[in-house]
């Protein structure tokens, strides 16, 4: 079977310029590669035949002996065929980035790590949000070599292993395999005469104090970031995040869910039997006057509008509800004594509830009696 022409296998013309035909050739790699086309027989096939057109057309002197002979150029032991494992490797480490994301250079330096800061506040200041300012320990660049990591007056010097590409490869059968430099860990560089401050890291151990701005309706959960406020990276690389978890604290007064308060306010037992009017505190400082309606029960609630917590992302207020306790009255004088009891004795239907109950016991008392 006759070989098929290696532009017409690149998709180029015969009259095709070096970059247009490593463009194309960057195209078939991309499209013919084993690894994305698992499901493909063919492609393995296909994949060897583009290798061994461009290993044949990005060399000037080969492309020249092509373009006059064709294929017969290259019979007898020339340098054109590539079939074999190892003779497309150097044609194939030419996209090997463009594949896989690479850069093609030195790796950039590593970035620095998150970091997270759990702060507390109180349900006031999450209804009215608060500018804090924290202090974090954290890594910071080296004020003595500028982050570089390497004593005055000196740099750091290219790695020998990879010749400041930060990764080196390997052939491993029909793969090219890329890992990050042992010797430099990627940066590319070696420090061969430490900076005194930070002993070649780059970076120094210290305090920073942040401003954040807590905004109102934050709750317990609620995550704020800072951009670049994290730790920095190791010699001079770029700082990382800091996270800030907010915890907003238990209240004497009221309770949370969400935008909603609930507060449980205490009435005397004739305030619930008779009605009248209490002042309840709200979350903003201020208060409410409510109407306790006659022949209130303890778990009664009311509902106050708009006088609960903002959401955290804008928004109308939330409500507050108050739940009514009735209180049993206590260290009763002997004349309140009698009075309660002159109550009970001229009670007849006061307590409905009571007696719809008792009434409930009394039928199922009879009932069993029966079955007996």
């Amino acid at each position: 079977m006759s070989k098929r022409d290696y532009y017409e296998t690149l998709g180029v013309a015969k009259g095709a310029n070096a970059d247009e035909i490593k463009k194309a050739y960057r195209r078939k790699a991309k499209e013919l590669h084993p690894d994305r086309n698992a499901d493909n027989p063919k492609s393995e096939g296909l994949f060897k035949e583009a290798n061994e057109a461009y290993e044949v057309l990005k060399d000037n002197d080969k492309k020249a002996a092509y373009d006059r002979y064709g294929h017969a150029a290259f019979e007898g032991g020339g340098g054109g065929r590539t079939s074999r494992q190892g003779d497309f490797s150097s044609a194939f480490s030419d996209v090997f980035d463009d594949l896989f994301g690479g850069g093609g250079g030195r790796q950039r330096a590593s970035r620095g790590s998150d970091l997270r800061f759990d702060m507390r506040v109180n349900l006031e200041e999450a209804f009215l949000g608060q500018h804090k300012t924290i202090n974090v320990p954290t890594a910071v660049s080296c004020g003595t070599c500028d982050g570089s990591g390497a004593a005055a007056g000196t740099q750091p010097a290219k790695c020998g292993t990879c010749a400041g590409m930060g990764k080196v490869r390997a052939q491993q059968g029909f793969f090219t395999v890329e890992r990050t430099c042992p010797t430099c860990s990627g940066a590319g560089q070696v420090i061969k005469n430490p900076c005194s401050s930070c002993r070649g890291a780059g970076r120094v151990e210290k305090d920073r104090a942040l401003s954040v701005n807590v905004p109102p309706g934050v709750e317990t959960g609620t995550r704020i970031r800072l951009s670049g406020e994290g730790e920095a990276g190791p010699r001079g690389g770029p700082q990382g995040d800091l996270y800030i978890f907010i915890e907003v604290d238990d209240h004497t007064i009221f309770e949370r869910e969400g935008t909603s308060l609930f507060c449980h306010i205490p009435v005397s037992m004739t305030s619930a039997a008779m009605g009248g009017d209490i002042e309840v505190p709200n979350i903003d400082g201020g208060r409410s006057r409510v109407k306790i309606p006659a022949g209130s029960q303890s778990g009664r609630q009311m509902r106050l509008r708009s006088k609960g917590m903002p959401a955290i992302r804008g928004g109308a207020l939330g409500d507050m509800f108050i739940e009514l306790k009735v209180e049993t009255p206590v260290n009763l004088t002997t004349r309140q004594k009698e009075l309660l009891k002159e109550f009970a004795d001229l009670s007849t239907n006061n307590s409905p509830e009571s007696l719809g109950f008792f009434n409930k016991v009394k039928g199922f008392w009879d009932g069993m009696k029966s079955r007996e």
